[in-house]
């Protein structure tokens, strides 16, 4: 079934690529930031009052409405904004909109604000990376929705790179992601070298962690701290990575021994229902860091004779000195896998975003962990089923 899911979405994609295209839009882009809110020059105190979340973004703004919105377009140069929670407009025709208080601040304003967040709270900080297909708003809602589910006791900062918000944009997504690297690695750089900044949550989702891994390595081979020890705790939701890639060369330096035993760690949560991996999976050819799909069906075949699901995932790394601390683990969320596209668990099933809240807050175990025959793997199994109430109370959904 999943087979046959994936042909006919990817059909659906190949078919539609050569009619989908980014559109420039109907007023030159240079218009849509000559507004002095798009580039102030200072603070507007007003402005921000009630914008408790910060947001460094490469998307295109349109400052010539009342509201500054972000486009799905590239920038010139990355902007740095406080943004308070979506508001949904209800107009008399057309679709309720989704709007995000937004305001800019002069690079150097926003990170003494963000230093003085984060001094109350001892130097934490979350930092979300988003995926595919999301708009600001989209993701502005996830910011706050985990920091409801997580209870974050620190600032929380949206890295908003110009997805498209399109189900057949893809290839587009996927080329803005890189070319936004370099933005996210000097923010990041900065970031990890602030000395006020303690500890650093990672939080990324899908395509997302091809943004955050590279970065992560950059910081950590020119960093002047051997051990970046600030990034401490990477939590890679669904992630769209090459998964042989993942495996060959993490342990070089993201998990090097060193910033293992420094309390450096990582966490994958991937499911087999995936099925935006799934697609993902038949467009590169090889399996997905985020899906345990078994490329080896001979492998495949000697789990289920063995009485094992067919699930086949990352390996861990092998060091020369084992670590005295786990720095890699998997939690297999399969059987606990809800939504539609399987491809949000973190955000979607009760299990999941329990476990989720317990990691970012730091927890190495969780009670309804179910060990594997690997040692580094983990399975969440379901408690029974929950009505849609159920989930949305428990994983702090706004109002859809």
């Amino acid at each position: 079934m999943m087979r046959k899911l994936s042909g006919i979405i990817l059909a659906i994609m190949m078919l539609s690529g050569c009619s989908v295209a980014v559109e420039y839009g109907d007023v030159p882009h240079n218009l849509l930031t000559e507004n002095p809110r798009c580039n102030p020059a200072q603070t507007d105190a007003p402005a921000i009052v009630g914008k408790d979340y910060f947001a460094v973004t490469s998307r295109l703004p349109d400052c010539l409405g009342e509201n500054v919105r972000l486009t799905n377009h590239r920038t010139d140069r990355v902007r740095y904004a406080r943004f308070a929670p979506p508001l949904t407009a209800k107009p008399a025709k057309g679709d309720k909109q989704i709007i995000v208080p937004l305001a800019f601040q002069p690079e150097a304003d926003w990170w003494d604000g963000l230093r003085d967040a984060a001094n109350l709270r001892k130097g934490r900080v979350l930092l979300y990376v988003h995926g595919y297909r999301e708009t600001f708003p989209s993701t502005a809602k996830d910011t706050v929705q985990i920091a409801n589910l997580t209870q974050f006791d620190g600032p929380i900062i949206q890295y908003s790179w110009p997805s498209q918000g399109n189900l057949l944009s893809y290839a587009v997504d996927e080329t803005n992601m890189y070319w936004d690297e370099r933005n996210f690695r000097n923010f990041l750089t900065k970031l990890a070298k602030a000395e006020w900044v303690k500890e650093i949550v990672i939080v990324s989702h899908s395509l997302g962690a091809r943004l955050v891994i590279p970065a992560v390595e950059y910081v950590d081979r020119s960093s002047t701290n051997a051990d970046s020890s600030n990034i401490s705790n990477i939590i890679l939701a669904s992630p769209d990575v090459d998964r042989e890639d993942f495996e060959r060369d993490i342990a070089e330096e993201v998990l090097a021994a060193r910033r293992v035993n420094n309390d450096r760690r990582i966490t994958v949560y991937a499911s087999r229902s995936d099925k935006a991996l799934a697609v993902s999976r038949a467009l590169h050819g090889y399996p997905r860091l985020g899906s345990p799909y078994c490329f080896n069906p001979f492998e495949a075949k000697e789990l289920i004779a063995k009485g094992l699901p067919a699930r086949c995932f990352a390996t861990k790394t092998k060091y020369e000195t084992q670590p005295s601390k786990t720095g890699f683990t998997i939690i297999d969320t399969t059987d606990v896998t809800s939504g539609g596209s399987g491809h949000s668990d973190y955000l979607r099933s009760i299990a999941v975003c329990r476990d989720f809240a317990a990691t970012v807050n730091g927890s190495r175990e969780n009670a309804d962990r179910i060990s594997t025959q690997s040692a580094h793997v983990f399975r969440l199994q379901t408690s029974g089923k929950f009505t849609k109430e159920q989930v949305a109370a428990a994983c702090k959904w706004a109002d859809e």
